[in-house]
């Protein structure tokens, strides 16, 4: 009996076709359902590096990618252009590897040119000169290759081998060229090693490969999965992320790091799907994040990753915010959160009556409203300080200005104003919500058996210390999401401090597989190569970062006029409509509100539907770079990058009140960019009117 089973890049390359192509996609792969696969012509290729490789017609100017597994069993690898099907399919080579028995696929013509084009031996040494052939060998690299590794001396020439060799080899050979001992790469892939492999069977090696193929199981399965192809796709997992997320025990809290596309929420709901697997009724695992949009977009995914409802039931899936305001209601207490525009006003008020300072340029300076707020957030409610002597003997890392006793005293009493002011009128922040959440949950028994928390780069230290709260300490108690480099919030935290230790159990991740090569190179320069500090106290690192699809260059468009740049997006959205690019698969990004307002009016306008949740309209979705965290397009623009708008005036201290503050600003505003950049898949479009952002990295 013919079976089909599907590839991981073909979900996603499925996905981007057009309707007319999909539906011949659906009707040639249920020609296997039905078993006349005969029918299909699965023709062999004249020069095909490997003999099990075959293609097969779509329509007139498509193909399928299959690989003739045996046992009458068929992957369908990728869905192609004529051209591009054949050659893809007469230039890759699938083998077993020997050591953990999974398949894999590597461009053959590809390693063929590189090995042509490099001299037969470095002339200053190899990059691997400090591994034996007996150790590629022994740690699954193919001896086929061994020849062509010593002839790379630097980064840049193994770099230029991503998406030509096999990607668990690749992984080996980035970990050793990093320096890690042959050991310790052995012992972090000690589980997923297999003994007894036969190369011939490339069935077994298949199912052994759940992060490239996917048997499908009936036609049910198969139409759930090409009803939504990419959200399928993403709930695959390499084996590294593999490893993190089923591991069957942490011996306490565990970091998992790593930058935008790598796959830490995916691997957050796997966490989150297996820990709740293994608990009885009654008993839960919190899966939680900073926003309750990003809360939402967990819980459906959650729903398409766990087909259970009894393992979904053990699941809660809320923001932060959300459960602290939950917790605090419950106990009996009366919750109105501050609106944004209240607290500017105090501030405000708080300003006009803040000491003078002379700066370190030895200028007289008044502190603006926006530092006394940061004081409040960052140094008095990240410790929990209620008195004026408290403030003034604590630490102020990560606050540029200094100050001393007496300005402190003065400062105390502006914030203490606003917060008196707060109280008087019954009114919390969010912030301080979250630390009277956790003051009600050290009262009482812990709520949850598992915490997983996604996004953690941008909690507050109060909410950190209600999620502390939540779960009691011990094995497997909290999994943790973060990546430093999207953080865009001001939270410096040490997760030390806050009674969760980390160290021995952080994990990090360095493979996109959402962005293409060329959109990533990009939105790396955008962040201007400064380490950024990560929850356990340790610089992190891009090293080792990238993407495993290439694609076309990102294009950036100046624009005489805002007018003529609104035009010219009009125009870009209606291209890829055309093209078949369906409406929820388009974003455009811009900095302000006031922008998304604007560019939502001007689409509507020339017929483009935008997307909004609360009328249930769906369409291209208009953001700002905050409101793209967390989602993905296709296609992607990126207007309004001009200097007067990115970075914002509002959200940077003035240099001359505290550099180190404005520098902190300014970084955050990369990476706010970082975020929104990352969100693009295959197309990314940008634009500005007038002088371009200095964020912008020189592309030519």
């Amino acid at each position: 009996m013919a079976e089909l089973a599907l590839g991981r890049d073909f979900l996603p390359a499925y996905a981007r076709l057009q309707r007319r192509v999909q539906q011949a996609v659906v009707a040639a792969i249920s020609k296997f359902a039905e078993h006349t696969h005969a029918g299909l012509r699965l023709e062999k290729l004249t020069g095909a590096r490997d003999p099990n490789i075959r293609t097969i017609r779509i329509d007139r100017f498509y193909r399928g990618v299959v690989l003739a597994l045996g046992e009458e069993k068929y992957a369908l690898l990728d869905v192609r252009p004529h051209d591009d099907a054949i050659a893809f399919a007469v230039s890759r080579r699938f083998t077993v590897n020997q050591v953990l028995g999974v398949l894999e696929m590597r461009d053959q013509e590809a390693i063929e040119e590189f090995a042509r084009a490099e001299p037969a031996a470095p002339p200053s040494g190899g990059l691997f000169d400090h591994v034996t052939n007996a150790d590629f060998v022994r740690l699954g690299v193919d001896a086929d290759l061994v020849p062509l590794l010593r002839v790379i001396a630097t980064d840049k020439q193994l770099e230029s081998l991503i998406g030509r060799l096999p990607d668990a080899q690749l992984d080996i050979l980035l970990d050793l060229s990093a320096g890690m001992p042959v050991a310790e790469v052995w012992a972090e892939r000690a589980d997923r090693i297999v003994s007894g492999v036969d190369p011939d069977d490339l069935v077994a090696a298949a199912r052994r490969t759940p992060d490239r193929i996917a048997f499908v199981d009936g036609p049910v399965e198969l139409a759930a999965i090409l009803a939504h192809p990419f959200d399928v796709w993403r709930t695959f997992l390499h084996p590294n992320q593999r490893d993190i997320a089923y591991r069957e025990t942490y011996s306490g809290p565990a970091l998992v790091t790593g930058s935008a596309g790598t796959g830490k929420t995916v691997t957050g709901l796997h966490r989150a799907v297996f820990l709740a697997n293994r608990l009885p009724d009654g008993e839960k695992v919190l899966l939680t994040t900073f926003t309750r949009a990003l809360a939402e977009a967990l819980a459906r995914q959650l729903h398409r990753l766990a087909d259970d409802p009894a393992v979904r039931a053990r699941i809660d899936v809320i923001s932060v915010d959300r459960l602290a305001y939950e917790i605090v209601a419950r106990d009996g207490g009366k919750v109105s959160i501050a609106e944004n525009e209240l607290l500017d006003q105090l501030w405000q008020d708080a300003a006009r009556t803040a000491p003078t300072f002379v700066n370190r340029a030895g200028q007289v300076t008044t502190l603006s409203p926006t530092f006394l707020r940061h004081e409040f957030e960052q140094v008095v409610l990240a410790q929990r300080l209620t008195t004026a002597e408290a403030y003034r003997d604590a630490p102020r890392r990560g606050r540029g200005t200094s100050l001393r006793a007496a300005q402190r005293a003065q400062v105390w009493a502006a914030i203490d104003t606003v917060a008196r002011e707060l109280t008087r009128r019954r009114l919390r922040t969010h912030t301080q919500l979250a630390d009277d959440a956790a003051a009600i949950l050290r009262r009482s028994p812990a709520r949850y058996r598992h915490v997983v928390v996604d996004e953690g780069q941008d909690l507050h230290p109060a909410q950190w210390r209600l999620l502390r709260a939540l779960v009691a300490p011990g094995p497997n108690d909290m999994f943790l999401l973060a990546d430093p480099y999207q953080r865009i919030y001001d939270n410096q935290v040490s997760l030390a401090q806050l009674g969760i230790e980390v160290r021995g159990r952080t994990r990090r991740l360095t493979v996109n597989y959402r962005t293409t090569h060329e959109i990533l190179d990009l939105s790396v320069k955008v962040l201007g190569g400064d380490p950024a500090l990560g929850l356990d106290g340790q610089d992190d690192t891009l090293r080792g970062y990238r993407s495993v699809t290439r694609g076309g260059p990102p294009e950036l468009t100046a624009a005489g006029s805002r007018d003529d740049e609104f035009e010219a997006l009009i125009e870009r959205v209606g291209t890829w409509l055309e093209q078949g690019v369906e409406p929820h698969a388009i974003g455009v990004a811009v900095r302000t509100g006031q922008l998304v307002r604007t560019v939502s009016r001007i689409l509507v306008e020339a017929h483009i539907d935008v997307a909004d949740d609360r009328r249930g309209v769906d369409g291209v979705r208009v953001a700002t770079m905050h409101r793209m965290k967390g989602l993905e397009f296709q296609c992607l623009a990126v207007v309004g990058l001009d200097a007067g708008v990115l970075p914002a005036p509002h959200a940077l201290t003035s240099a001359a009140e505290d550099p180190h503050a404005h520098r902190q600003d300014l970084q955050r505003e990369r990476c706010l960019l970082f975020v929104a950049l990352t969100r693009a898949r295959d197309v990314l479009y940008l634009s500005h009117s007038g002088t371009p952002s200095p964020l912008l990295p020189v592309t030519r």
